[in-house]
């Protein structure tokens, strides 16, 4: 009997936990990859706001379950877990009996998705496909400082797992390659870099909306996931330094996403007294994006020095880049590698010199324009997602023998 990806290769479920789809950019750019190289795609995730538990969006067949309550203490970890490996499972059996698959792909964080995916692997043969969003011991530490112990033990063990169960695995930089290379004991053959570049034929830089500017002059802006890992409090005590030392009331800065750490931000805005300076949106539709990053003057990437952010890929970095906006950011390995010089880099995690090197930036239109410039080509010769695509589509040709 053949094997599932020889029966029913032209079916991909996809399975990712930490977003829903098509939110999350980097996995819907993904299923239109496979769509247009003619496979069928399923995908399964949690919930968005308002959104159905199954919907075909674009050809795609997107099923969801109700999504975890936002994560406060270490303890909620193994109950969301729990919840999304039960619902993972539940889904993926649905997915099998509307229509087989033969592979596979699990969407780190968590690392523990192989628990729900297992079954088809061991019963009916499904290959599995690692893409590897994160380092989850590393992205452990750097929410919980200080925090190694059994916790980190036990990521460490799930990651390795995974990379055991995997046949094949999706990094998103050489950086994480090397991980799965060194850490997860895997061949080169069987490790594929697909970094998440943004679409630049979809992101360009459009007309202002100088009503976005709430009355400044200048408009810095934020777009992303808000976690405790990604920065945001220290984006907004450089606003404070910019607003109540340097005295530019002049500036505004709007914040385009949530997370976990939202309500917390919300409420450090207002203790650092920048509530007339400072607009969250929430996750906002594509177009009020657009039109942000199209108004704004610089895109804000203040993700911290720390173990995963050092070597972490940025999307939101790349995305400014598309819309032609200088970036702000401190100085990270990964960060240097995909903006290069569209980029002005701090000291890493130091407030006051983000400030400083925003400040500096706003004062200088020209240098600001060729940033820009320089951002929009690095997306179209190098970085934008066309230019992925058939690598990442390669690995399942490989795996389905098409």
């Amino acid at each position: 009997m053949r094997r599932a990806p020889e029966r029913y290769g032209g079916h991909v479920c996809i399975v990712v936990q930490n977003l829903p789809v098509p939110f999350d950019r980097r996995v819907w750019l993904e299923c239109q990859a496979l769509r247009d190289a003619g496979y069928q795609v399923s995908v399964v995730c949690p919930k968005g706001k308002g959104d159905p538990g199954h919907e075909v969006l674009d050809g795609v067949h997107l099923h969801k379950y109700a999504a975890f309550p936002p994560i406060t203490r270490k303890i909620m970890f193994l109950a969301e877990y729990a919840w999304s490996i039960l619902a993972t499972f539940v889904h993926l059996v649905r997915v099998w009996r509307r229509q087989p698959f033969g592979v596979v792909q699990v969407c780190n964080p968590p690392d523990v998705l192989w628990v729900a995916t297992l079954p088809f692997q061991l019963v009916f043969g499904v290959r599995l496909v690692y893409d590897q969003h994160d380092l989850c011991p590393e992205l452990y530490l750097s929410r919980f400082t200080g925090a190694a112990g059994f916790p980190h033990r036990a990521l460490q063990v799930a990651e390795r797992i995974t990379y055991r169960l995997a046949t094949h695995v999706v990094s998103t930089n050489d950086s994480y390659r090397r991980v799965a290379l060194e850490r997860g004991g895997k061949r080169p053959s069987d490790v594929t870099v697909v970094r998440t570049g943004p679409d630049p034929e979809r992101m360009r830089r459009g007309a202002p909306d100088d009503s976005l500017r709430r009355g400044h002059d200048f408009l810095l802006v934020y777009l992303g996931v808000m976690g405790p890992q990604d920065g945001v409090d220290h984006a907004l005590r450089a606003m404070h330094d910019i607003v109540h030392v340097h005295g530019r009331t002049d500036i505004a800065l709007t914040l385009i996403g949530d997370g976990d750490a939202g309500a917390d931000l919300r409420r450090l805005a207002a203790d650092l007294n920048l509530g007339g300076h400072v607009d969250f949106t929430g996750r906002a539709p594509d177009e009020t994006v657009a039109r942000l990053l199209s108004t704004a003057d610089i895109g804000l990437s203040p993700d911290p020095r720390n173990a995963l952010n050092d070597v972490s890929t940025m999307n939101k970095t790349m995305e400014y880049m598309a819309f032609e906006l200088p970036v702000v950011a401190f100085d990270l390995v990964e960060t240097r590698v995909s903006a290069l010089d569209a980029a002005a880099y701090a000291e890493p995690n130091r407030d006051d010199h983000f400030a400083e090197i925003v400040l500096e930036l706003l004062a200088d239109e020209i240098r600001r324009k060729e940033m820009g410039e320089a951002g929009r080509r690095r997306v179209e010769d190098v970085l934008a997602w066309r230019n992925q695509t058939s690598s990442y589509v390669h690995v399942y040709d490989r795996l389905t023998g098409r």
